[in-house]
């Protein structure tokens, strides 16, 4: 079972706390999978807008691929994301709290099938990232001070 990252979304560990994770696969046209398995995909702006039966990845960029002409799909066009039923309704029943959202976490290629990892979130505040980035840079100059006197 090898498992190939492909894409990761840096900004959701930033601006939330994820809290269940879930592995959805992607119903993908032809052109996009070879897109994929050329590692031109990006989940900088991309969501999960999920309904009562159905969960669709919105926003996600996969780069039209050079070699396949006027069959190429449309980069941005919204994406089914396939689960079983009972995880769309328990990702429904969650985001109908409020302050909970879906994100996709990263994009990756598992026995030769795209796979997208998706998670419920929960918006942090402005002040949960000004903790978050000062433990960082505290962690940061400890390093480099460990560094310096070992090196």
């Amino acid at each position: 079972m090898s498992i190939k990252v492909v894409a990761n979304n840096r900004k959701a560990h930033f601006e939330y706390f994820l809290l269940d994770r879930f592995e959805a696969g992607i119903s993908l046209a032809g052109t996009e999978i070879k897109s994929i398995r050329a590692g031109q995909i990006s989940l900088a702006e991309a969501y999960v807008e999920v309904n009562d039966h159905e969960a669709w990845l919105i926003n996600s960029h996969i780069a039209p691929y050079e070699a396949a002409s006027r069959f190429n799909h449309d980069p941005k066009r919204p994406r089914r994301l396939l689960l079983h039923k009972r995880e769309i309704r328990e990702l429904f029943d969650s985001v109908r709290q409020k302050g909970v959202t879906v994100v996709p976490v990263q994009v990756y290629l598992k026995d030769g099938r795209a796979k997208v990892e998706i998670a419920l979130a929960k918006g942090k505040k402005l002040y949960d990232k000004r903790d978050v980035m000062a433990k960082r840079d505290a962690e940061r100059e400890i390093r480099r001070e460990q560094s310096g006197k070992n090196g």
